[in-house]
Protein backbone atom coordinates (compact mmCIF):
# COMPACT_ATOMS: atom_id res chain seq x y z
CA UNK A 1 0.00 0.00 0.00
CA UNK A 2 1.46 3.65 -0.96
CA UNK A 3 0.42 5.97 1.42
CA UNK A 4 1.21 9.67 2.10
CA UNK A 5 2.34 10.75 6.29
CA UNK A 6 -1.43 11.26 6.83
CA UNK A 7 -2.49 7.79 5.53
CA UNK A 8 0.41 6.52 7.79
CA UNK A 9 -1.14 8.16 10.93
CA UNK A 10 -4.59 7.21 10.31
CA UNK A 11 -3.54 3.58 9.50
CA UNK A 12 -1.01 3.54 13.21
CA UNK A 13 -4.62 5.18 14.90
CA UNK A 14 -6.38 2.21 13.96
CA UNK A 15 -3.78 -0.12 14.49
CA UNK A 16 -3.37 1.29 18.04
CA UNK A 17 -7.16 1.13 18.32
CA UNK A 18 -7.69 -2.78 17.51
CA UNK A 19 -4.71 -4.74 18.63
CA UNK A 20 -4.80 -6.89 21.62
CA UNK A 21 -2.34 -7.39 24.01
CA UNK A 22 -0.17 -9.21 23.98
CA UNK A 23 1.68 -7.90 20.62
CA UNK A 24 4.86 -7.28 19.20
CA UNK A 25 5.19 -5.23 15.87
CA UNK A 26 8.52 -4.47 14.59
CA UNK A 27 9.12 -0.95 12.37
CA UNK A 28 11.80 -2.04 9.90
CA UNK A 29 13.22 0.55 6.89
CA UNK A 30 15.67 3.20 5.93
CA UNK A 31 16.72 6.41 8.46
CA UNK A 32 13.64 8.79 7.74
CA UNK A 33 11.30 6.42 6.77
CA UNK A 34 8.51 7.11 9.25
CA UNK A 35 9.58 4.23 11.89
CA UNK A 36 8.88 7.10 15.16
CA UNK A 37 5.49 8.09 13.37
CA UNK A 38 3.87 5.02 12.72
CA UNK A 39 4.89 4.19 16.57
CA UNK A 40 3.26 7.83 17.43
CA UNK A 41 0.33 7.12 15.91
CA UNK A 42 -0.06 3.25 16.96
CA UNK A 43 0.70 4.55 20.76
CA UNK A 44 -2.34 7.81 20.32
CA UNK A 45 -4.56 4.57 18.71
CA UNK A 46 -3.70 2.56 21.90
CA UNK A 47 -4.38 5.22 24.48
CA UNK A 48 -1.04 6.78 25.27
CA UNK A 49 -1.43 10.85 25.68
CA UNK A 50 1.78 11.96 26.13
CA UNK A 51 4.72 13.49 23.81
CA UNK A 52 6.12 9.99 22.75
CA UNK A 53 10.14 11.22 21.61
CA UNK A 54 12.05 8.89 19.48
CA UNK A 55 13.86 6.55 21.69
CA UNK A 56 16.99 6.96 19.74
CA UNK A 57 19.56 7.79 22.75
CA UNK A 58 17.50 6.25 25.68
CA UNK A 59 16.84 3.35 23.66
CA UNK A 60 13.32 2.60 25.55
CA UNK A 61 10.41 4.34 26.67
CA UNK A 62 7.60 2.77 28.55
CA UNK A 63 3.89 4.26 28.22
CA UNK A 64 1.37 3.79 30.80
CA UNK A 65 -2.01 3.32 29.48
CA UNK A 66 -4.96 4.09 31.69
CA UNK A 67 -7.28 1.29 31.18
CA UNK A 68 -5.32 -0.31 28.32
CA UNK A 69 -1.98 -2.25 27.77
CA UNK A 70 1.60 -0.33 28.75
CA UNK A 71 3.54 0.75 25.52
CA UNK A 72 6.91 -0.10 25.08
CA UNK A 73 8.67 1.58 22.10
CA UNK A 74 12.52 0.00 21.43
CA UNK A 75 14.92 1.64 18.90
CA UNK A 76 17.94 -0.64 18.49
CA UNK A 77 19.72 1.34 16.29
CA UNK A 78 22.22 2.05 18.57
CA UNK A 79 22.87 -1.68 19.66
CA UNK A 80 26.12 -2.72 18.69
CA UNK A 81 25.36 -6.39 19.65
CA UNK A 82 22.39 -8.30 20.40
CA UNK A 83 23.59 -8.89 23.95
CA UNK A 84 23.23 -5.62 25.07
CA UNK A 85 19.37 -6.26 24.95
CA UNK A 86 19.24 -7.56 28.23
CA UNK A 87 20.39 -4.42 29.70
CA UNK A 88 17.14 -3.15 28.55
CA UNK A 89 14.94 -5.79 30.54
CA UNK A 90 14.68 -7.48 26.95
CA UNK A 91 14.13 -10.92 28.91
CA UNK A 92 10.44 -9.29 30.32
CA UNK A 93 9.08 -7.91 27.03
CA UNK A 94 5.84 -9.11 25.49
CA UNK A 95 4.49 -9.52 28.70
CA UNK A 96 0.46 -10.33 28.82
CA UNK A 97 -0.56 -6.98 29.32
CA UNK A 98 2.29 -4.92 26.57
CA UNK A 99 2.00 -3.28 22.99
CA UNK A 100 5.92 -3.74 22.06
CA UNK A 101 7.41 -1.49 19.03
CA UNK A 102 10.96 -1.96 17.90
CA UNK A 103 12.77 0.30 15.57
CA UNK A 104 15.47 -1.67 13.81
CA UNK A 105 14.18 -5.29 14.80
CA UNK A 106 17.03 -7.07 12.90
CA UNK A 107 19.50 -5.68 15.69
CA UNK A 108 17.52 -8.16 17.46
CA UNK A 109 19.04 -11.13 16.00
CA UNK A 110 17.50 -14.40 17.25
CA UNK A 111 16.62 -12.53 20.19
CA UNK A 112 13.95 -11.50 18.74
CA UNK A 113 10.21 -11.73 19.68
CA UNK A 114 8.76 -14.94 18.48
CA UNK A 115 5.26 -14.09 17.79
CA UNK A 116 5.36 -10.31 15.93
CA UNK A 117 4.34 -8.33 13.05
CA UNK A 118 7.13 -7.05 10.71
CA UNK A 119 5.95 -3.75 9.23
CA UNK A 120 8.08 -2.48 6.21
CA UNK A 121 8.25 1.09 5.25
CA UNK A 122 9.92 2.18 2.54
CA UNK A 123 10.01 5.02 0.25
CA UNK A 124 9.60 4.62 -3.32
CA UNK A 125 11.88 6.44 -5.74
CA UNK A 126 11.51 10.27 -6.64
CA UNK A 127 8.15 10.03 -4.11
CA UNK A 128 10.26 11.28 -1.49
CA UNK A 129 6.42 12.55 0.82
CA UNK A 130 4.89 8.73 0.08
CA UNK A 131 5.74 5.25 1.62
CA UNK A 132 5.50 1.94 0.54
CA UNK A 133 4.23 -0.02 3.89
CA UNK A 134 3.67 -3.46 3.92
CA UNK A 135 2.90 -5.84 6.82
CA UNK A 136 4.04 -9.39 7.56
CA UNK A 137 3.42 -12.18 9.99
CA UNK A 138 5.72 -13.75 11.81
CA UNK A 139 4.61 -16.85 14.11
CA UNK A 140 1.00 -16.52 15.73
CA UNK A 141 0.46 -12.21 16.77
CA UNK A 142 -2.78 -11.03 17.48
CA UNK A 143 -4.50 -9.40 14.57
CA UNK A 144 -3.68 -6.13 12.96
CA UNK A 145 -5.58 -3.17 11.37
CA UNK A 146 -6.37 -3.92 7.73
CA UNK A 147 -5.33 -0.80 5.70
CA UNK A 148 -8.95 1.05 5.67
CA UNK A 149 -9.51 2.52 1.92
CA UNK A 150 -10.10 5.59 2.83
CA UNK A 151 -6.56 6.06 4.07
CA UNK A 152 -5.04 8.98 1.84
CA UNK A 153 -3.19 7.31 -0.87
CA UNK A 154 -1.15 7.89 -4.05
CA UNK A 155 -2.99 8.80 -7.22
CA UNK A 156 -2.43 5.36 -9.42
CA UNK A 157 -1.83 2.93 -6.13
Amino acid sequence: MRLDEAGLVQWGERVGEMLTSPAVIGLVGPLGAGKSVLARAIGAGAGVRQAMPSPSFNLLFRYEVEGGPDLVHLDLYRLKSPDELWELGWGELGAANEIVLVEWPDRAGDLMLEDRWVVELEIPPGKPLLRDVSARRVGSPPPLAAFPLSVHQAAGS
